[in-house]
Formats: C-alpha cells, structure tokens, sequence
C-alpha cells in the first residue's frame, strides 16, 4: 500500500484496529525536506502551545525515550525541547491525523514552551482591526538561554 491509500484505508478502520508503528511511519508524507508539522498541546488541560517540525529520527526518538525531540529548520540538526532552557517536554501520546501529514503531541510541558518565555507560543490575538498580545512572559528569555 502507498501514500494516499494507506491513510484511506485507515479512514475505514474500526475501534481497536491497528496496523504496525513501522508501517504508518514509512506512509507519512514528509514534505520535501523530510520533515512533518507536529503541534504540541497540554495533555491535561488541552492549551496548545507550539507548531514545530519532526524528522523521521526526531519521531523515533520522542517515542524512544518518552521526551520531545524536534528538527530544528534554522540550526539543521535534532532540537531536543528544553535542552538549553530546561523547559522539557514529556511525551503523553501521540496522534496522527486523517491523512498522516500533522502530528498532535500530547505532552506534560515544564514551564514555559515558547522561546519568548510565553506559556505557549500562540499569545498573539486577532481582535477586530487589532494584533493584542494577550500572554504574559513568565520568564525572561535571557536567563533561559543565557544570552
């Protein structure tokens, strides 16, 4: 099965239907860079924090070890949350949607998730004519990151 088909036929899947991890991971349609959108969300609370990318290896290594690994596209290399900040995401779940080209992470998120230490990153707000900044930082940014 391929691509498109694959993810069709899932359409069809009942409760409790599965099909092996190894599968689905060879049929999600990375972009052309290798890389798919994964959007993190508070498992308990449903806040969603950030949009970031995963590689195939990102992937394999959050479901390794239970800790978010992104891809970072500015620096070319693995982004382990929380490595320089110490704000780590821990790994609940893991959803693909209906077509497998978006990941949704469930994840226990330490602290601030946004690099401008924001809760989330998603803190500015259309209203009316208007961009509001409606969240506030909760830790400076130089004393996570050291700069």
């Amino acid at each position: 099965m391929s691509g498109g088909r694959f993810w069709q036929q899932l359409e069809k899947g009942q409760v409790g239907d599965s099909v092996p991890l190894a599968q689905a991971l060879d049929e999600i349609p990375w972009n052309a860079d290798g890389l798919i959108p994964a959007i993190a969300q508070q498992h308990d609370t449903g806040e969603v924090l950030m949009l970031a990318w995963m590689n195939r290896e990102a992937l394999e290594e959050t479901l390794e070890k239970g800790r978010v690994c992104y891809w970072s596209r500015s620096r070319q290399q693995l982004w382990r949350k929380g490595e320089s900040s110490g704000q780590v995401q821990e790994l609940r779940e893991v959803r693909l949607d209906c077509d497998g080209d978006t990941l949704l992470l469930q994840v226990d998120q330490k602290g601030p998730a946004c690099h401008t230490g924001r809760r989330g990153c998603f803190y500015n707000r259309v209203r009316d004519d208007r961009l509001v900044v409606d969240k506030p930082v909760l830790i400076d940014p130089a004393s996570l990151y050291g700069k």
